[in-house]
């Protein structure tokens, strides 16, 4: 008999989320400490990730909450310094911290527009570079999770910014995957349907949220436990075999005809 238990076992793993003091990251740092993962919670607001560590903690897990801006390089060496310090090398990194605007095109400025590049596309670069390059030096397997979204993958009206980077990111993964190809460091994607989070919830529970959802094959959003089986897979060995890949979980979202 297969031992299905243990494939998807992350003992001995050391996991880093960035964004995890609420939404889709607060439930990825549960999963994976849920798995057995030693995991460090990353954010710029410290005080919702050490709330959430000590919440996984709690309920029988292991993990930290650090102060983490994915825009600033010494901030993410330093985190994954305290990683190494408290736990060893980081082998499983989920790239989930991200900003939205809904501003028309026409109307997009630039200082929101850079600042959306920073956070959503150079912020998992830098984090995946960090943490590739010592798992190199320590010449230790890993996988690399990068957070994109159904919108990366087909076009919407409202999301010109946030969607142009998302499909950005999944470029970004298959050419890491590419780049790191015979190292045993992996790198893939999940695309996200709709699932309500602080940053869209405004817009997902307003008038034109709700005649996007009314567009949706089940005609409702994702609950954020129906992510588990995505990151689970990608996280632990069960996926040893699988690069570059990019996986939606979007309740069938992406055969609707795009805007």
């Amino acid at each position: 008999m297969l031992d299905i238990q243990n494939l998807f076992s992350l003992q001995g793993k050391v996991a880093l989320v960035t964004g995890a003091g609420t939404g889709m990251g607060k439930r990825f740092a549960y999963t994976l400490a849920s798995a057995g993962a030693k995991v460090i919670c990353g954010a710029r607001r410290v005080e919702m990730v050490e709330k959430v560590a000590e919440e996984i903690r709690t309920a029988g897990g292991d993990a930290i909450g650090i102060k983490l801006d994915i825009g600033d390089n010494q901030s993410i060496s330093n985190a994954f310094d305290i990683a190494e310090r408290k736990y060893g090398i980081v082998d499983v990194l989920v790239n989930n911290a991200a900003q939205i605007d809904y501003a028309p095109f026409p109307m997009i400025e630039d200082e929101v527009w850079d600042n959306l590049i920073n956070v959503n596309f150079s912020g998992t670069m830098r984090m995946s570079r960090e943490c590739a390059k010592r798992l190199l030096v320590a010449e230790k397997p890993g996988s690399i999770i990068n957070i994109s979204s159904i919108v990366g993958i087909q076009t919407h009206k409202d999301v010109t910014c946030y969607g142009s980077l998302k499909a950005a990111v999944i470029q970004f993964t298959k050419q890491v995957a590419a780049s790191l190809l015979t190292t045993g460091i992996r790198c893939n994607s999940i695309a996200p349907g709709y699932f309500i989070t602080d940053m869209n919830k405004d817009f997902l529970e307003g008038p034109e949220g709700e005649k996007e959802i009314a567009r949706l094959p089940l005609k409702r959003v994702g609950k954020v436990e129906e992510l588990d089986g995505a990151v689970l897979l990608l996280a632990s060995d069960a996926s040893s075999f699988i690069n570059g890949a990019v996986l939606p979980v979007d309740g069938g979202h992406v055969f609707l005809l795009p805007y």
